[in-house]
């Protein structure tokens, strides 16, 4: 299975009340994040047969965002394993529910997101991964231990698509 692992976009300053905090909605920064990594990953060619996200609102809208460009159109799942105070054994039990799919895209939040990705790649949590609001890891999960094929954030996302655009080899004319 591959699991692409994904941190939600961009989603404005937190707020103190935990209630409003879990409403926060993606800021417009956020939602061109969203369309520019699931860009990047359909260029990829990446295929998920599902979509989970952390109930929480900010991620659930990038989950969509991404899913929709992606042209996946079942309804996202929700799982309290993504939400900030879940835990890395919740978190393992529910990819096992998703063990028969090939691949699967799961959004949440940091620190979660990248001491999950760390633990799956190291077994102890040892790897200290920074991943950026926007970032997408992908691990092969059949690899023992799972093995971290790239991580791209939206930073890199845009050099890259600038770089693209333009050819390093000079015009020459063709009269």
């Amino acid at each position: 299975m591959n699991l692409y692992l994904m941190r939600h976009a961009n989603a404005g300053l937190p707020r103190e009340n935990p209630a409003l905090d879990a409403k926060r909605s993606l800021v417009k920064e956020g939602k061109e994040q969203c369309m520019m990594m699931a860009r990047m990953m359909s260029a990829l060619k990446v295929q998920v047969d599902v979509i989970v996200s952390s109930p929480l609102k900010r991620a659930l809208q990038t989950a969509q965002l991404v899913g929709t460009e992606l042209g996946y159109e079942a309804p996202v799942e929700i799982s309290p394993a993504l939400a900030p105070d879940g835990d890395f054994g919740d978190f393992l039990e529910m990819l096992n529910r998703y063990g028969d799919h090939e691949g699967i895209l799961v959004v949440g939040h940091n620190p979660n997101v990248f001491n999950f990705l760390g633990r799956m790649i190291t077994g102890n949590g040892g790897a200290g991964i920074r991943m950026r609001k926007g970032s997408v890891a992908r691990v092969d999960l059949q690899s023992h231990p799972p093995r971290l094929h790239w991580l791209i954030d939206p930073r890199m996302a845009r050099s890259i698509y600038a770089s693209v655009g333009k050819s390093s080899r000079p015009k020459t004319s063709r009269k």
